[in-house]
């Protein structure tokens, strides 16, 4: 007599919520458009909280708007614009420092992007089921409204020294805008070299050597009718120029046409080259 034996086949448990919940995407192409921008606010968030536990990040954007603007027009304002007459150097000079304004600003980004890698943390925003895309975006967000507060002490200082506006305030507006735009085409460029150098010294290094040729050598502080023929010829073409000329005729009235769409073209030229190396450097920086 023979006893069969059976033997009772234990099928593995399905997966509890939790470990769906965290299991890893691959694929970044499946992540949609609406769960993007819900990743992409809460990383603002996170980094505007970071703000809020250090305030000091703030002193830049609170001080320099301040400090520049005293500093040109008291110093400089003379000399362009004759003694006693510094309030019509103030109406030149105010929508010029908006494009300086944010040059600085975007600089700061890289910096802190190079900072966040020193510290690991980009390390596990990679680990984690979201765009990469999302972590650079939500950066530009966050220093995108720290450059409005700069803008804003700006305009307030430059109406208390004399500063005088003769368009609409909705042209006004628009020349707030186009700073905007342009300030955070520039965050790509600055976020491209913070992921390229080693320390956040080096992208302020690097940030300088950009920045002081393009500030000194365009409109913002003096009319380009005063440097030599072959500096013009660089300030024709310096894009803070154009940005410069086009925020004054949009504040004091003039031409604008021309400035205009240059600097929107400038602004989608930069982002469009700059944007995915940046976002495909993210990916493979170690």
């Amino acid at each position: 007599m023979s006893t069969a034996t059976t033997t009772k086949v234990t099928e593995p448990a399905p997966p509890t919520r939790t470990e769906r919940t965290v299991r890893p995407v691959t694929d970044e192409g499946r992540i949609g458009l609406r769960a993007n921008l819900r990743h992409i606010g809460a990383l603002a968030r996170r980094n505007a909280l970071q703000i809020k536990q250090d305030p000091e990040s703030m002193f830049d954007v609170l001080l320099m708007p301040i400090v520049f603007t005293l500093l040109f027009v008291f110093v400089f304002g003379g000399a362009v614009a004759g003694k006693g007459n510094q309030s019509e150097y103030v109406s030149y000079l105010v929508p010029g420092l908006m494009a300086m304004m944010g040059l600085n600003v975007s600089m700061a980004v890289g910096s802190g992007i190079n900072e966040d890698f020193q510290k690991g943390v980009m390390d596990r925003f990679r680990t984690m089921p979201i765009a990469r895309s999302s972590v650079l975006i939500a950066k530009i967000v966050v220093e995108v409204g720290r450059m409005m507060v700069a803008f804003a002490i700006l305009l307030i200082v430059g109406f208390i020294l004399g500063m005088s506006v003769e368009t609409s305030p909705l042209q006004v507006l628009g020349a707030i805008g186009l700073s905007l735009l342009f300030g955070a085409s520039l965050m790509w460029i600055f976020i491209l070299i913070g992921l390229t150098v080693k320390t956040a010294q080096a992208v302020q290094g690097v940030g300088f050597l950009v920045l002081m040729p393009l500030q000194f050598g365009s409109s913002i502080f003096t009319p380009p009718s005063t440097m030599p023929s072959w500096l013009q010829n660089f300030t024709d073409y310096n894009p803070l120029s154009n940005l410069a000329d086009a925020a004054r005729a949009l504040f004091i009235g003039g031409p604008v046409a021309h400035d205009l769409w240059m600097t929107l073209a400038w602004s989608a030229v930069i982002t469009v080259v700059t944007a995915p190396i940046a976002v495909a450097k993210f990916r493979k920086k170690t």
